[in-house]
């Protein structure tokens, strides 16, 4: 009885910080780096070197979390720990799935046919911040409000391609 304790345990210390691990691949970055909240010099990096190892991390603690489970399965009794070891590993399993995903691209769809009215008609308050180009005596301004929603606007003024972002 005090093996089989012993078992369930040790698949639980080892499955849930797997788990962990690669949940915290996925959501530390999104917390850092969401939009509109300030982004100390230091928590930026350690966020960007997570984005960059969190698709090999997480896989390799969702591998190592099916092994586990692969080994001890027959050995644990109760569905009690089975039933939490499987949803350790469908969160860790979707964690390595997640990371390879670029959320702010799905969240932010860059702008690249802007449409545009001349200044005297536009909707823009006068408080209001732009960013304005001119490229071969052709003008351009894109509306920091807009612009925060969509992030990028690829455009072409004066002939040349630009891109508007900041």
């Amino acid at each position: 009885m005090a093996q089989a304790r012993f078992r369930a345990l040790s698949v639980l210390v080892v499955v849930l910080p797997l788990a962990l691990a690669a949940l915290t691949c996925l959501v530390l970055p999104i917390y850092v780096i969401r939009p509109f909240r300030h982004q100390g010099a230091t928590e930026l990096s350690v966020a960007l070197f997570v984005t960059r190892i969190a698709p090999a991390v997480s896989l390799a603690c969702a591998i190592g979390a099916v092994a586990v489970l692969i080994f001890f399965w027959r050995r644990v009794q109760g569905w009690g720990v089975r039933t939490l070891a499987i949803f350790a590993l469908l969160g860790a399993v979707a964690s390595a799935w997640l990371t390879r995903i670029n959320v702010y691209e799905l969240m932010f769809h860059h702008l690249d046919r802007p449409e545009f009215t001349a200044a005297d008609r536009a909707h823009v308050d006068s408080g209001d911040m732009v960013i304005a180009i001119r490229v071969n005596g052709e003008r351009r301004a894109y509306p920091i409000r807009e612009i925060a929603y969509h992030h990028v606007v690829n455009d072409r003024v004066g002939g040349v391609p630009v891109v508007a972002t900041y």
